[in-house]
């Protein structure tokens, strides 16, 4: 990827929290920042990326080059990174994945993407796959209500892709999308565990005429629960539907987005 064109991408994707348009528009992509192995400086590159639980995999494809990117022979010498998601910012440790787990993981990937099944034909080689385990996170900058908006638009943005994924499904649901929503369900838990631990307690006790507004917050974190349990039970089954998932993620979809525009509605001048 020429530099100049790098660097537009690496931009554009923090001037709008992950997102960037042109070819890669709707596109899952990190940055990620290594250690060059023999200048010791830093570069970044944006890479389309796979979701995996705790953890994020990159594919070493080059565009198809018969030689690994730079980015992998960095990361070999020096497996600490950074990653930029479009919400954190984090250390990571590198893992290179090898057999039966990396031909797993490559078989998922090309299942969802043909294309890098191509670019491993071109190319030559054997493609690595790269697991980004974090380390430790940076929240996002800014005040606290900025901060929240920043987290739930980057699940706004994951409900949208799982959605897009869905429409173009075959006649079965891949098992990529199937790990997508998995990771994107145990995301969304996560963040409403922790605002209903820590968040909403905090809040209530500086401002007791809350009561109503989170007692409705509460309320819509148990039906978020539901739809989730829903569609984790959904992705269970081996013959789900793609059409059937679909519905199941648009109505958690519309229950999450109208959940999350009267949080920020109503705690973002709070928090600020």
């Amino acid at each position: 990827m020429p530099m100049d064109f790098n660097q537009q991408i690496i931009d554009e994707y923090r001037a709008n929290k992950g997102q960037v348009g042109g070819p890669f528009e709707g596109a899952r992509l990190l940055l990620l920042t290594t250690v060059g192995a023999r200048t010791g400086a830093e570069h970044t590159t944006p890479l389309g990326c796979l979701p995996d639980g705790d953890r994020m995999l990159v594919i070493a494809s080059a565009g198809g080059s018969p030689r690994h990117p730079a980015w992998y022979h960095n990361l070999l010498a020096n497996p600490q990174v950074t990653v930029e998601d479009g919400v954190w910012t984090y250390q990571a440790k590198a893992v290179v994945l090898e057999g039966e787990e990396r031909e797993r993981v490559f078989a998922r990937a090309v299942e969802a993407d043909p294309g890098w099944g191509r670019y491993q034909e071109q190319s030559g080689r054997v493609l690595p796959v790269v697991a980004l385990m974090p380390i430790a996170f940076r929240p996002p900058a800014g005040a606290l209500g900025d901060a929240l908006i920043t987290m739930h638009d980057g699940f706004r943005r994951e409900l949208a892709l799982i959605r897009a994924e869905a429409a173009r499904s075959g006649p079965r649901v891949a098992a990529q999308l199937r790990v997508n929503c998995l990771t994107m369900c145990q995301g969304l838990h996560g963040h409403h565990s922790k605002e209903d631990a820590y968040m909403f307690p905090g809040l209530e006790s500086r401002h007791p005429e809350l009561a109503a507004v989170m007692a409705r917050l509460r309320a819509e974190h148990e039906v978020v629960a539901r739809l989730l349990d829903e569609l984790q039970a959904l992705l269970a089954a081996d013959d789900v539907a793609p059409e059937t998932l679909l519905s199941g993620v648009n109505r958690l979809t519309q229950e999450v987005e109208a959940h999350l525009d009267y949080e920020e509605e109503q705690l973002v001048p709070l928090l600020n």
